[in-house]
């Protein structure tokens, strides 16, 4: 069994979703000064941080979209850990993904992927900047064939232009959580593997950053 880690390290100052305030990490209590605390027998960092739920790569939860529905705390582990994975490569040019080749049976039950290559321009300017998208389209075709769960390997599902936010809207109506900002998806076979991003129980959490990983045998 190998498992391979999908997500983006995060570290202090690192830019969250634009808009949105940078990451802050600090110590409470450093090594140094928690000695006295141990009598000098044990030191310890004792840390804290600061940030965003839509920092590097994290899951909406229905709850980010709509008030009444499940926060990250109400998140049925089932729906977010131990998935079926399918890795699927747009077809054609454009930003708005296209899922054609791809039969419905094939995506049912899966935890969908989909694999760009976008996540290459981490880090930059251009990552926020004319990114894929799934058009109404390609979700209506995601929910018809109940998936359990859409990653994606760019910064939104949506195209951001559209403040409606149909792909959100779509997925987290039908109870299907997102993530966003995936990478390494190219480390991935098409199928055969199982794909885990459970995030913390965090009551009245809308989205936060995941531990993102598939197991491939």
């Amino acid at each position: 069994m190998t498992f391979i880690d999908l997500s983006h390290p995060i570290e202090d100052g690192m830019a969250a979703y634009p808009g949105l305030p940078p990451v802050r990490i600090f110590a409470i209590l450093d090594h140094d000064a928690s000695r006295e605390r141990y009598e000098g027998k044990a030191e310890f960092l004792l840390g804290g941080a600061e940030l965003a739920g839509n920092t590097g790569t994290y899951l909406d939860a229905p709850f980010h979209r709509f008030r009444e529905r499940e926060d990250l705390a109400r998140l049925p582990l089932e729906s977010v850990a131990g998935l079926p994975g399918l890795v699927v490569d747009p077809a054609g040019p454009g930003r708005a993904v296209s899922l054609e080749g791809v039969d419905e049976p094939s995506l049912r039950g899966r935890a969908v992927l989909v694999r760009t290559g976008w996540d290459a321009r981490w880090g930059s300017e251009e990552y926020w900047s004319g990114a894929p998208f799934l058009p109404e389209t390609v979700v209506e075709r995601l929910v018809r064939a109940e998936v359990r769960l859409v990653g994606v390997d760019f910064g939104n599902v949506d195209d951001t232009a559209d403040l409606s936010r149909p792909a959100h809207t779509g997925l987290l109506e039908a109870g299907i959580p997102i993530v966003e900002n995936l990478r390494g998806l190219e480390q991935l076979p098409r199928e055969g593997f199982v794909f885990s991003a459970p995030p913390i129980a965090l009551v009245r959490g809308a989205a936060f950053p995941v531990r993102a990983f598939a197991q491939v045998e």
